[in-house]
């Protein structure tokens, strides 16, 4: 369980919120302008423009989507990585004191204590 005061993100800067937030905008609203695209010429493919234009913004969404979201997977490591140190996974402390195994980062155990023995059917 999580101690209640113990942060588990570093405060958070503004720009990267931003910046998804605008291209999460553009996705939005661009499509919804539909004077930009009320009309048949030029047609691609005998397509009407109208049709086509709405069409290549499905692509330009998805890809707007998915560099904000790396934004914001990029801005989420870096606040939870200023709580718990560079160094976490080289046995280091981390918050609640609790160190991390070096030769297996997915553990924790308490300062002191040994990592436990294995079970007899884990041999």
């Amino acid at each position: 369980m999580s101690d209640p005061d113990i942060p588990t993100r570093a405060p958070a800067r503004p720009v990267p919120y931003v910046i998804a937030g605008i291209l999460i905008a553009v996705a939005i609203i661009m499509p919804l302008i539909v004077p930009i695209y009320a009309s048949a010429e030029p047609a691609l493919w005998g397509m009407p423009f109208f049709y086509w234009y709405q069409l290549l913004w499905v692509f330009i969404a998805a890809g707007l989507l998915g560099v904000a979201y790396l934004i914001m997977r990029k801005e989420d490591r870096r606040r939870r990585d200023a709580v718990r140190g560079t160094a976490g996974a080289s046995g280091a402390p981390v918050p609640g004191g609790q160190t991390r195994d070096a030769h297996d980062p997915g553990t924790r155990r308490t300062r002191g204590s040994r990592p436990a023995e294995p079970r007899e059917g884990d041999r």
